[in-house]
């Protein structure tokens, strides 16, 4: 009997150690589609905002995919894919304007800073770009990202692109 009831509790304690890892990773706040509120966003400069973008986190163990869709300034279909750790390592990012490869940009980092608040560095040739902070609000409905710094073109960006939870 002692050795059932010893089983027993340790089937249970695994089950609930793997049952909070499952919740703590379906709670991931920044987890799921987001759709730009174009309405409510600023950028300078004025004539590089974007028409539209969604976005799509999916997070699995120590890693986040991201896809994003948008429409830019001149009305060009904009799809950015990666895949990273939420370390800070560089990971590669895949870009394409209009269907054709962009070179704006090869490398991303990302770092989960606290329970809402992510660090996403983008980067070219080892250089860092733009810095964009995500900060998701405490209802999980919505969320701002601000991006500061030059783009691969040399022009100084600030931005702040609100999104709502789809």
């Amino acid at each position: 009997m002692p050795n059932f009831r010893r089983t027993t509790f340790l089937s249970l304690a695994l089950l609930a150690v793997a049952g909070g890892q499952a919740l703590a990773q379906a709670a991931e706040p920044l987890a799921g589609l987001w759709k730009g509120n174009m309405a409510k966003s600023t950028f300078e400069p004025t004539d590089l905002a974007a028409k539209s973008s969604t976005v799509t986190y999916a997070f699995s163990a120590n890693k986040v995919t991201a896809t994003i869709d948008q429409v830019n300034a001149k009305g060009q279909k904009v799809h950015i894919a990666y895949t990273a750790t939420l370390d800070g390592a560089d990971s590669p990012w895949a870009s394409t304007t209009d269907g054709k490869a962009s070179t704006s940009q090869d490398a991303v980092t990302f770092k989960k800073l606290g329970p809402n608040t992510y660090h996403v560095e983008n980067k070219l040739k080892g250089k860092v770009l733009t810095v964009n902070h995500i900060v998701v609000a405490a209802d999980g409905k919505s969320r701002t990202s601000t991006t500061n710094g030059t783009n691969a073109e040399g022009v100084k960006v600030h931005n702040v692109v609100h999104y709502d939870k789809q």
